[in-house]
């Protein structure tokens, strides 16, 4: 799965410096729409599939909301580490980690606050969804499946939720729906909370 992805991005980047037009970036954003939402479709239908799954999440209870709230703290705390280390505030830091993944929202609330911190939080979390598309197969088979969850942050109820139920199963895929979802609605509100710290 991996390989294909690395693949994609590399057949894509081939396509677009030397064969497609540029009036295709025009419709790049609708293109990516429909096919995020093929894919989800299909996951869907996977989850539906197997009925037993939600049963099973039921009984969990609560308990899934550890995973997000576990992502969460590990992402702001593993900036704020980073941050000490290359001198930067811990404030800055822990607002860029908590963008969890999200990097179109957590650059433009930055932006106000600083163009290089936004600049910053964009490429942090653009590289943090690359990486976790590679590494989510890794993790799954190495650490167990919810653990496939923690480095997709908030993309594990989107872009990288395919990924996740490829490496992972049907109930794996469930439960990072809802740890993306958790993510994704903390963003706008830990992000300048921890800015204005």
């Amino acid at each position: 799965m991996t390989g294909k992805i690395i693949g994609a991005v590399v057949a894509g980047v081939i396509l677009g410096f030397f064969i497609l037009p540029g009036w295709v970036l025009d419709y790049t954003d609708m293109i990516i729409d429909i096919g995020l939402m093929l894919l989800l479709f299909f996951v869907g239908i996977d989850i539906g599939i197997n009925r037993s799954v939600f049963g099973r999440i039921r009984n969990m209870g609560l308990r899934i909301v550890l995973i997000p709230v576990m992502i969460i703290g590990g992402s702001i705390l593993g900036a704020g580490l980073a941050g000490l280390i290359l001198g930067m505030p811990l404030n800055e830091a822990g607002a860029v980690g908590a963008g969890l993944g999200w990097y179109t929202l957590s650059s433009i609330l930055m932006a106000n606050y600083s163009n290089e911190l936004s600049t910053l939080a964009f490429l942090a979390n653009v590289v943090r969804e690359m990486l976790a598309f590679i590494i989510i197969p890794i993790v799954a088979k190495k650490m167990g499946f919810f653990s496939a969850i923690g480095p997709a942050g908030a993309t594990s109820m989107d872009t990288a939720l395919p990924v996740i139920a490829k490496a992972t199963d049907s109930e794996t895929a469930i439960i990072a729906f809802i740890s993306g979802a958790i993510c994704t609605f903390s963003v706008p509100i830990l992000v300048p909370l921890i800015l204005n710290l």
